[in-house]
């Protein structure tokens, strides 16, 4: 997964490029493709996580992974040939946010199988420092990569990425898995919203992840175009910014690990609240060298946020419901993002990127600070 992590980066930083190239810095077109890209996850997470209470999760995973592999590895191949259209990339950004899509549910389900209960929370808070490694080095290679030879070595490296997953996959054995709950063949959605609704906590903390990563964690969208319009620098330090920002993501996965005890509701509302506000801050950066001052912050205290939700939802939930939970839970963190990038580019590109990010951080900040008015009272759950 480190080496998958930091594919997926490249990946992510050099379909911006391109796609910045390909319609002469139109920020419209940029959030279109990042909805495409995400708008599977609003429509395929909960049958992900359906999935993840059915079957063997294994055997899923090795065929989610070489599908996004695949639709890498064409993009890239077209990017190498000379004759990428912008509909490729639409196309084919939606194709791996399909398999993408699918994965993620059944992925995070697979963790408690992968660690069991006791080590779930430290398992969560490692993968995320595992993540955000990969957002480390991925930016800044694949704008070093772009710099040198364009934007298509970044998607063949994160195509060869996917072979690190599927070769571990084949290799883990089953007789070492926790799996201590048999699989509900017949596993129904209806049971997990029943579930969702007499989970007024669970409820709580998916409203407040949704006001956070639909209008603020919007760095993918942000960064290029404050990079292009603003601040007019190339794609090396473009990608730079990618690594700034996850160097404060990272610091914040690795301290998430030290505050466990402080996994409450009111905590990940509280921290959604100073997100959004960060994410308004970075909106008046004068100077590329501010905002690279700004982001590590911004990344460290809506890692510390969002690792907190996902704990909280994982551990606290039904393990026999757990999949198609975080299927419902992933609709909700990613599935805002295909509704929210077109606005936000749309306004970037007719009001301005600055006044777009601005607004963004507040309403993130806003909605946060409503729920946590009205969550105040609401206790905490025990894991399970």
């Amino acid at each position: 997964m480190a080496l998958s992590n930091i594919g997926t980066w490249a990946q992510r930083i050099a379909q911006d490029w391109l796609v910045l190239e390909l319609t002469n810095n139109d920020g419209a077109t940029l959030g279109l493709v990042t909805a495409l890209q995400f708008l599977p996850s609003l429509l395929l997470s909960i049958w992900g996580g359906r999935l993840a209470d059915r079957f063997d999760k294994r055997k899923l995973m090795l065929l989610t992974n070489f599908g996004g592999g695949l639709g890498s590895a064409l993009l890239g191949t077209l990017v190498l040939a000379n004759v990428v259209q912008l509909w490729h990339v639409y196309v084919l950004a939606f194709a791996v946010g399909i398999f993408s899509a699918v994965d993620a549910p059944i992925r995070i389900a697979f963790n408690s199988e992968l660690v069991g209960k006791d080590d779930l929370p430290n398992a969560v808070t490692l993968n995320s420092a595992n993540f955000n490694l990969g957002r480390l080095i991925g930016p800044a290679t694949s704008g070093a990569m772009i710099a040198a030879f364009g934007t298509g070595l970044s998607f063949i490296v994160n195509a060869l990425s996917y072979v690190a997953v599927l070769i571990s996959l084949s290799l883990v054995r089953k007789s070492d898995l926790h799996i201590n709950h048999q699989r509900d063949r017949q596993a129904t959605m209806a049971d997990a919203w029943a579930y969702l609704r007499s989970r007024r906590d669970i409820q709580l903390i998916m409203a407040t992840v949704f006001f956070a990563t639909t209008f603020g964690l919007n760095f993918q969208i942000f960064n290029a175009l404050m990079a292009k319009n603003e601040f007019h620098i190339g794609p090396a330090q473009f990608g730079a910014l990618g690594t700034f920002l996850a160097i404060g993501s990272l610091s914040g996965a690795l301290l998430s690990g030290r505050l466990e005890h402080r996994r409450l509701p009111k905590n990940i509302m509280m921290g959604a609240v100073v997100f959004g506000v960060s994410v308004a801050i970075s909106g008046f950066a004068p100077s590329y060298v501010a905002l690279a001052i700004i982001l590590p912050f911004c990344g460290a205290i809506v890692l510390l946020t969002l690792i907190s939700a996902n704990t909280y939802v994982q551990t606290t939930t039904d393990p026999t419901l757990r999949g198609r939970v975080m299927g419902i839970y992933l609709m909700i963190f990613m599935g805002g993002t295909p509704l929210g990038s077109p606005v936000i580019g749309f306004c970037a590109a007719h009001f301005g990127t600055r006044p777009t990010i601005v607004v963004c951080g507040i309403i993130a900040a806003a909605g946060a600070a409503a729920l946590l008015a009205r969550g105040k009272n609401t206790p905490a759950a025990k894991p399970l």
